[in-house]
């Protein structure tokens, strides 16, 4: 059966999305179509989008090109002006089975189908039964986000918060773990918001726990991207008590001086993160932790900056996602006094090095040590705590073995199978 090529852009929930659009393609046997899932994040994102869209129609004159995700969701006239573009979809109506039929996509339809996000009520608990050639399968329990941080257009893009109800999360991992998937990944915009809008109003915590005593065959649990300020209490215990639930968190930090904070409008300040890793790794002794961290912020000043810099060494940060700021039209942070994209640049450069020193330092540390390891490729696989692992000897993709850390290669450990 056929299916179209998609081209992502962005972070996991757009993975996870376009294996939701996949599965309706693969449905109606829809062929000779491209979609490309777009981002909205930086303007290079959506930069590099319109270029892709370029070279596919010359690389491919009579395909069917669709564009959607965030980026055409905030600016759908953008790509419906296009000449390249055939139908331009918004993200709640990409999710939906009946726009992807051949009825929908016909010459002569709705060239541009994007509702209003805000309006959005629910989130459907989409069934994606696999991901082509992933060890780990993502998870959608959340979209949307209530905040309003002055740097962020994505709100804009995604909606406000809506949760999947547990029943259906429950019932989606079950499924994937019975068809071979070792790990899961909980993903969403805001994931820490997770069940304010559902009757009884539970927690990511109590969602976690109750996912985990109700999938008990389920090895590994990973948390995406987690706000420092709204980890739960149940959420605590299980970094505390459960071993199923990775010794690894992503913190949304974005930066780490309290006045750009402040003017980020996030909801922690500096000593509020750096409590926040003390007591996981109390908690949860080896915690491993990544953060995204935002260079050049507008009226960043060089102390500024440096705050930011050296709290990667006070937080004990390890996996560091780096991006120069970048102006987005219609939030508050464009309008703010901005700091040139030379300076951005560098800032950004000196914390990608940070980073790679504390990758190498992590990775240094582990060499001697077994891991569990989740076999990725038939070579390569995942620690616990995210860190890369080579072999030389191939086991079988999606199982998971104990290994030896034998040495450090680049940004990454080599190992054996443990004796």
């Amino acid at each position: 059966m056929t299916e179209p090529e998609i081209i992502t852009f962005g972070c996991r929930l757009n993975s996870y999305e376009s294996e939701v659009m996949r599965g309706h393609a693969r449905q109606v046997g829809l062929d000779d179509l491209v979609i490309v899932n777009t981002c909205a994040v930086t303007a290079e994102a959506e930069r590099q989008a319109r270029q892709v869209i370029r070279r596919t129609r010359r690389n491919r004159p009579d395909a069917r090109i669709v564009v959607t995700g965030c980026s055409a969701q905030i600016d759908p006239g953008r790509y419906a002006a296009m000449p390249e573009v055939d139908r331009v979809l918004g993200n709640d109506d990409k999710l939906r089975s009946d726009a992807w039929t051949e009825a929908a996509l016909a010459p002569g339809g709705e060239r541009v189908r994007v509702n209003d996000i805000m309006s959005v009520g629910e989130t459907a608990g989409h069934l994606v039964e696999g991901f082509d050639g992933k060890a780990r399968a993502f998870v959608q329990v959340q979209n949307g986000c209530d905040h309003r941080c002055t740097f962020c257009i994505i709100p804009y893009g995604r909606g406000n918060s809506r949760s999947v109800p547990i029943g259906e999360i429950v019932s989606q991992i079950r499924k994937l773990v019975g068809v071979g998937y070792a790990e899961i990944v909980l993903s969403g915009v805001d994931i820490t918001s997770y069940g304010a809008d559902l009757p009884g109003r539970p927690t990511l915590g109590q969602m976690v726990r109750r996912l985990l005593a109700q999938v008990p065959e389920l090895p590994r649990l990973r948390l995406s991207s987690l706000d420092p300020v709204e980890i739960d209490d149940d959420l605590w215990r299980l970094i505390a008590d459960e071993p199923r639930l990775m010794p690894h968190l992503h913190l949304s930090l974005q930066a780490g001086d309290d006045m750009v904070l402040k003017r980020m409008k996030r909801r922690h300040l500096r000593a509020d993160a750096i409590a926040l890793c003390e007591k996981a790794r109390r908690l949860r002794p080896g915690m491993v932790f990544g953060a995204d961290l935002i260079a050049g912020f507008p009226t960043e000043t060089d102390p500024m900056f440096e705050n930011t810099l050296s709290a990667v060494n006070e937080c004990g940060l390890t996996y560091l996602h780096v991006f120069p700021y970048s102006e987005r039209p219609g939030t508050p942070a464009a309008r703010m006094p901005q700091v040139p994209v030379s300076v951005r640049k560098d800032r950004a450069a000196r914390l990608r090095a940070a980073g790679e020193r504390a990758v190498a330092d992590y990775l240094s540390g582990q060499v001697g040590r077994e891991a569990d390891v989740l076999m990725e490729t038939d070579l390569q696989g995942r620690t616990e705590h995210f860190a890369q692992v080579s072999f030389d000897v191939p086991q079988a993709p999606g199982t998971l073995i104990r290994a030896s850390m034998t040495g450090v290669d680049g940004n990454r450990l080599t190992g054996a199978i443990a004796a």
